[in-house]
């Protein structure tokens, strides 16, 4: 898996721990910006919710912060590692989640992962690689108190459903230039550059299906899922991330099948092409033998010829060549040939 590790956003200020946000919220409203070793003590306070976002953190912050929620070792040891797959686990009353991101850079798809940990009073998101800042999602979601207060839950279906978001400019950027490709291809065949770009495109579209895919699941846990940290208040949101996975799916889908007919399109066009020159290339030399093969004749120099020493015979040949070059030109031009 392709986890690149990438400077994160101007706007997003991160420590040199790795620490981009960490805050106390009750009914939906942020009291007080928190250091990493409060947050144990602000989650227990009645009412209160800890949101912690790490940018690549390394393993001295994941073990406070385990250490603060009493996060179980393999979780933090996932987290650890960036590499992982989609998918939901449950350890005792709390969730780990993990989400794969996807960026267009410099023209090929980059992916990272983030990995989220939720509990009762505390969700803590984890990024790695290639992803947009989830700084827009602090600030929504602080815009709106009511909905902030729900709890956790509807912080993790405002992360998810922003990841789910963000594959769209990816999709669109690939999209147009789809578009292009379909449009030059049936005018002329493809370069070789072209070809080369068109299997990449498909290539990482295929890795973009395969890094989201698994995400269907996970939501469709959450949806359906009797899962302590869900209330079934929210399942409904988290059936719209759902569909919204599977409409990427399907776009996916749609883009991989036209990339498939724009190559074999270009493969048809070239052929067509390479038919039509060959037929020029007969039309040619068969119009060509017959001068050829006359002269030849003609020119072998042997004494006893017929119509060798006929008054008219150079006339009369040339005249031959002359009507059968006419009439195999004529022909070929009205089959298309020439």
């Amino acid at each position: 898996m392709n986890v690149p590790s990438l400077p994160t956003s101007p706007s997003e200020p991160v420590s040199a721990e790795g620490v981009v946000a960490a805050g106390a919220y009750v009914d939906g409203r942020r009291v007080a910006n928190i250091a990493i070793s409060e947050a144990s003590s602000w989650r227990g306070k009645p009412g209160h919710v800890v949101w912690i976002g790490l940018h690549e953190p390394d393993m001295a912050l994941l073990s406070a912060v385990q250490k603060q929620f009493d996060l179980h070792e393999l979780a933090i040891e996932d987290a650890n590692h960036a590499h992982q797959r989609p998918k939901i686990e449950q350890y005792g009353e709390a969730l780990f989640i993990v989400a794969r991101t996807a960026q267009l850079i410099e023209g090929r798809i980059a992916f990272g992962e983030t990995h989220i940990f939720v509990g009762e009073g505390y969700l803590v998101s984890v990024r790695h690689g290639a992803s947009t800042s989830y700084t827009p999602v602090r600030e929504r979601c602080e815009s709106c108190p009511r909905a902030l207060a729900r709890g956790e839950d509807y912080i993790l279906y405002a992360i998810l459903d922003f990841i789910v978001d963000n594959y769209s400019p990816v999709l669109e950027s690939i999209h147009d230039e789809v578009e292009g490709i379909e449009d030059d291809v049936l005018s002329k065949p493809l370069s070789k550059a072209q070809i080369e770009r068109l299997y990449m495109l498909r290539r990482d579209l295929l890795r973009l299906r395969n890094a989201i895919g698994p995400l269907v699941e996970v939501c469709r846990r959450l949806e359906h899922d009797e899962l302590a940290m869900v209330r079934q208040a929210m399942q409904p949101l988290f059936r719209d991330v759902t569909d919204h996975v599977r409409n990427i799916q399907e776009r996916i889908d749609s883009m991989r099948e036209v990339l498939a007919f724009a190559f074999e399109a270009s493969l048809l066009v070239g052929q067509a092409q390479e038919t039509a020159v060959s037929k020029k290339l007969a039309s040619w030399l068969a119009i060509i033998a017959i001068p050829t093969a006359l002269a030849g004749i003609y020119g072998m120099n042997f004494k006893h010829m017929p119509e060798l020493e006929w008054e008219y015979g150079y006339y009369m040949l040339l005249g031959l060549m002359l009507t059968a070059c006419t009439t195999l030109y004529l022909r070929f031009r009205s089959v298309g040939w020439l």
